[in-house]
């Protein structure tokens, strides 16, 4: 055993060791299958703080020759699988994490020479009868090993995409680095699996895209692992219970991490819940407001408008495949968008093409960041909302107009002014503290048409409903009229209470009227 080949299985202790460990081994069934085959390369990239290095450690712990695992194992599900026994420590692992080479030098010349030296002295302590061809040269002493021993080789590689992230603008550096790894992995027999964790995916790297050989599983297309990304909702549903905490409000505050149909969950952040008993911001609390900043603050893409929408609880349609996959080349908004799903700051369905911000947590470092940045409309938009919100529940029709009325025309310059859905972006941005007991519905199907925004209260809320219609170059009260006439109370029917008919107007002089009327169901 070494330090970095075939290390013992110590660090996925500590995970099972941990108050709260949820079994991922199943993953291990997934890369068993993989192995020795054309496809035995995987790339897993995912946000900070999403459990890669737990995997890494947990797959190491299986695949290890220098430690004994069958104990280890025994309770969690990959035990159950028929070829548990047939691969465990079986293979010389590698286990590199390259952000602890990176930290300790100047260079990647250096970075390199410093991992060779490292897992050489491993592979001259394990094996030092092999006659070696050349002891300096990393891939020569893989292959002597291999043809001397035949027992093939697994790379587990954490944090392998670091110097795309800490040296954004070094072409020359990231290309010594993926000459590196292209030389170290690609097309080489010793080779039995190479799996790879990072933040971003690895396929657009111009002609040094040469280590496409990796199948690439990310926040934008993880299937057929999906369920290894995070924590799933059955998952959470079980430490809500045993730690008496509320579901819906778990689900509110770190859920809404759309991965190919998968509700996924912040691992990071429910752990930390469940342990303290409160919900907050942990994941985003670790990283300071400078990383999103940096790429939302230019509208050279139009990205300000998308992110205004965003926070206003809509969805955007975006490409994805234009992405180049680092951190600096973008030539449109898209590109920008795609970055921050892959850093998890939005999330991706895959079916529909549509990015949102996936839940409260996140929410509130947009908030956070926004307000820093200056964005003077829509602070003004966020911190008026509760007022608005108050307003509208006493029925305050003149006040309601009036706040609807400065939103709307300060977030004019960023949206069209005479188009009803801006106006309804608006309305849900002013309505933003709304958000936390109220579950916010657009262009929800009611009746003889749709309702243009839906208000509806959530469990164990005893507020009342709210339906809101909007109208340009007509009145407030015919707004409300459409609400009765095309029967939108009968979106509501999981609900049983009071609930309030808004109709909101503005006319060419873009001054705004509210018409506000009760009704019971």
């Amino acid at each position: 055993m070494g330090i970095y080949l075939n290390p013992e299985n110590v660090d996925f202790q500590k995970s099972l060791n941990s108050e709260i460990y949820i079994d991922k081994t199943e993953l291990i069934a997934y890369t068993n299958k993989k192995l020795n085959t054309e496809q035995g390369y995987i790339c897993v990239s995912r946000p900070r703080r999403f459990g890669k290095s737990m995997a890494a450690n947990m797959l190491t712990a299986y695949y290890s020759r220098g430690c004994d695992s069958r104990e280890l194992f025994q309770g969690l599900k990959i035990a159950t699988h028929p070829d548990f026994e047939k691969h465990l420590n079986q293979y010389n692992v590698i286990h590199l994490n390259m952000q602890n080479f990176l930290s300790k030098t100047q260079t990647i010349e250096q970075m390199i020479a410093l991992i060779t030296k490292a897992v050489g002295r491993d592979l001259l302590r394990a094996y030092p009868d092999v006659d070696y061809l050349d002891k300096t040269i990393l891939t020569f002493m893989l292959d002597d090993i291999y043809q001397d021993c035949q027992v093939p080789f697994i790379f587990i590689i954490d944090e392998w995409d670091c110097i795309f992230r800490s040296r954004k603008n070094q072409l020359e550096e990231q290309t010594k680095y993926l000459d590196f790894l292209r030389d170290l992995l690609k097309d080489k027999s010793y080779i039995a699996l190479a799996y790879m964790t990072g933040i971003l995916p690895i396929k657009k790297y111009g002609e040094h895209s040469a280590i496409n050989v990796f199948y690439e599983y990310s926040m934008t297309d993880a299937s057929p692992i999906e369920e290894f990304t995070g924590f799933t909702e059955q998952e959470v549903r079980k430490l809500c219970e045993q730690y008496n905490m509320p579901f819906s409000e778990t689900k509110k505050w770190y859920d809404g991490y759309c991965v190919d149909g998968v509700s996924i969950y912040n691992p990071k952040s429910v752990v930390e819940a469940m342990l303290r008993g409160k919900f907050s911001n942990y994941w985003t609390q670790t990283e300071t407001y400078e990383a999103l900043k940096i790429y939302i603050q230019s509208n050279e893409f139009g990205v300000q408008d998308v992110i205004l929408k965003l926070l206003a609880g809509e969805k955007e349609k975006i490409d994805t495949t234009t992405f180049s996959n680092d951190m600096v080349t973008f030539a449109t908004k898209d590109d920008v968008l795609t970055l921050l799903v892959h850093l998890g700051y939005l999330t991706y369905d895959a079916k529909t093409k549509e990015i949102w911000i996936p839940n409260d947590e996140v929410m509130e470092q947009f908030i956070s960041t926004v307000k820093v940045m200056g964005w003077g409309s829509v602070v003004t938009a966020l911190e008026t909302s509760e007022k608005l919100l108050q307003a509208t529940l006493s029925g305050d029709e003149e006040t309601v107009a009036e706040l609807i009325e400065q939103a709307h025309q300060a977030n004019a310059s960023i949206l069209k002014y005479n188009d009803e859905n801006a106006l309804s972006c608006v309305i849900s941005l002013a309505y933003y503290s709304a958000q936390k007991n109220y579950t916010l519905h657009r262009e929800m199907p009611a009746g003889k048409g749709f309702a243009d925004i839906v208000f509806e209260p959530n469990r164990n809320c005893n507020l009342p409903a709210m339906i809101v219609e909007l109208k340009w170059g007509h009145s407030a009260e015919e707004a409300v009229e459409q609400i009765k006439r095309k029967d939108y109370l009968d979106c509501l029917q999981n609900y049983h209470g009071e609930v309030l008919l808004v109709g909101v107007n503005y006319d060419k002089e873009k001054r705004h009227t509210c018409r506000i009327e009760r009704a019971v169901i």
